[in-house]
């Protein structure tokens, strides 16, 4: 489990294919910033732009870790496969503060960057979420945006999908890697957890037990 607040800001530096058909994934390779990788080994499970991969290799001397991601999850999930700026967060501990929401790292969508621009003190960020998504997106609700943690402050549904807009203060552009997205950008999109249970709760029919009659 993770929590949304960004702890490093990572750089993919290499990709390589792990075959040689698109049945096959990739291995991906994260520098991290210095000291990051000091508490962790082979195994442990980092979340990277949102998505929640397990470390098969680290290499302290180099600051790098490494991670296989197969072909479904390059298919549903965006920027893991391309060299450039990473958000990272080690798996909560059970003793950590919880100071966004809960977060499992696994991406429901790819939603697409619509505007991302200065608005006062802060930034608006606009995604465009995929419509199946729009039931569990809401006003002063929780969404984590490329591993984020954040609050929708506006939404709006679409033919074409569910418009969200986000406020973003100036330390969340400076310490994640929300700063170099730009229009046309996609990002990976995790729904609130507790709000998928909510949707399942209600959309269950509950049905009474068969009861024998008297013999």
């Amino acid at each position: 489990m993770f929590t949304g607040i960004i702890t490093g800001v990572g750089r993919i530096a290499a990709v390589h294919a792990l075959g040689s058909s698109l049945a096959h994934g990739k291995r991906i390779s994260v520098g991290c910033p210095p000291h990051y990788l000091d508490d962790t080994q082979p195994g442990d499970s980092i979340a990277v732009n949102g998505a929640c991969m397990t470390a098969t290799a680290i290499d302290l001397a180099s600051g790098q870790f490494s991670f296989d991601a197969s072909a479904e999850s390059l298919v549903r999930t965006a920027g893991l496969d391309r060299i450039g700026p990473v958000n990272l967060e080690k798996a909560m501990r059970a003793n950590d503060r919880l100071g966004g929401h809960i977060v499992a790292g696994h991406v429901d969508g790819v939603g697409t960057v619509s505007r991302f621009a200065v608005t006062g003190e802060s930034w608006e960020l606009c995604v465009l979420a995929p419509a199946v998504l729009a039931k569990y997106l809401a006003f002063k609700g929780s969404i984590t945006v490329n591993g984020v943690s954040l609050t929708v402050n506006r939404v709006t549904d679409g033919d074409d999908g569910c418009a969200i807009s986000i406020n973003l203060i100036p330390h969340t552009v400076a310490n994640t890697a929300l700063g170099v997205l730009v229009a046309g950008t996609p990002v990976n999109l995790e729904i609130d957890l507790i709000a998928r249970y909510v949707e399942r709760m209600l959309s269950v029919t509950a049905v009474a037990p068969e009861t024998e009659g008297n013999q």
